[in-house]
């Protein structure tokens, strides 16, 4: 089969296309998925630059990528509810216990995998699960949004901002988003009440008062949201530890996010989606052959939503 893999950190140089891979044998407590097509995230590019290697070392050569959808071909034992022949979409990054998802089947743990929602394409569904999950466990999970709450959401035009805006919305709260022109009138299309230009504008001088920070940003970005909460409020991080110097002053609570793709969070995002809650906005697609162009352009570009490989 055909794989997209790393022999070494480093730049687009560092990943390599294979066509001689053997085909991944199914194993207790997992699955066979033949991938249909592979969510790129921004972990996928710090993974293969090195940045998580002391904390959890690659075994070379390592095939790339997480997100997937695709069709079960073999399961397991001790799998029960998966079957040959369904369409499923999750996680099979080689750190989760994965072979890993781009390549033409991969080998994916149960407890990662859910149905695909029915109204998406396999491209839409590829693009849902790390950044959708990671918007639904921190609004509807860490934060608890509720209606008529005010949240701040960094980064809105993102993945993860993307689906963060539409999930607040659902819930009925009111939304402040950072983004660069360019943005605006797609987060203003996802929902986002007031848009709030990074380059331009202190967003600490517009959103006021707010009950919640989702932080995908990190650096001052992070310390200067402190500003915008009221006491009692809560910012949740993907990219920063907790500043307890800075929960004391503010009285505010700080957590810091691990988002765990697991079947149970999957199944409940695909729910939201069905409902029509949440929309995949594929930004650009490339070919498996194409991958190392398509973590370049995740890594330098500022893509609209989701970029997504194409596999079958």
């Amino acid at each position: 089969m055909k794989t997209a893999h790393i022999n070494k950190y480093g730049g687009k140089e560092a990943v390599e296309i294979n066509n001689t891979v053997s085909k991944p044998q199914t194993e207790e407590g997992k699955i066979v998925v033949e991938i249909y097509a592979a969510g790129v995230n921004p972990i996928d590019w710090k993974i293969r630059q090195g940045y998580m290697a002391q904390m959890m070392p690659l075994q070379f050569p390592a095939i790339m990528g997480g997100d997937f959808s695709g069709i079960v071909t073999e399961v397991g034992r001790g799998v029960s509810g998966l079957n040959a022949g369904d369409e499923v979409y999750g996680q099979a990054g080689v750190l989760l216990g994965g072979s890993g998802s781009f390549a033409e089947y991969a080998l994916v743990p149960a407890q990662n995998v859910a149905k695909k929602p029915k109204n998406v394409s396999h491209q839409e569904a590829a693009g849902l699960p790390l950044a959708g999950v990671s918007a639904l466990q921190a609004l509807l999970e860490n934060i608890n949004l509720k209606k008529g709450q005010k949240i701040l959401i960094h980064g809105g035009a993102g993945g993860i901002g993307s689906f963060a805006i539409q999930l607040a919305k659902y819930v009925g709260a009111y939304v402040y988003t950072t983004v660069s022109m360019e943005d605006v009138a797609y987060v203003k299309d996802l929902g986002a009440d007031e848009v709030i230009d990074y380059k331009s504008q202190k967003f600490e001088d517009i959103a006021k008062e707010c009950d919640a920070v989702l932080d995908t940003v990190g650096g001052e970005t992070y310390t200067r949201s402190f500003n915008v909460l009221k006491k009692g409020g809560v910012i949740v991080s993907m990219a920063e530890q907790p500043n307890t110097e800075l929960m004391e002053k503010y009285g505010v609570q700080a957590l810091h996010q691990f988002t765990q793709p697991i079947q149970e969070k999957l199944e409940k995002l695909a729910t939201l989606v069905e409902q029509g809650a949440v929309k995949v906005h594929v930004d650009k697609t490339f070919r498996l052959d194409e991958t190392a162009e398509a973590l370049s352009y995740l890594e330098t570009g500022h893509p609209k939503g989701k970029v997504v490989l194409q596999i079958k």
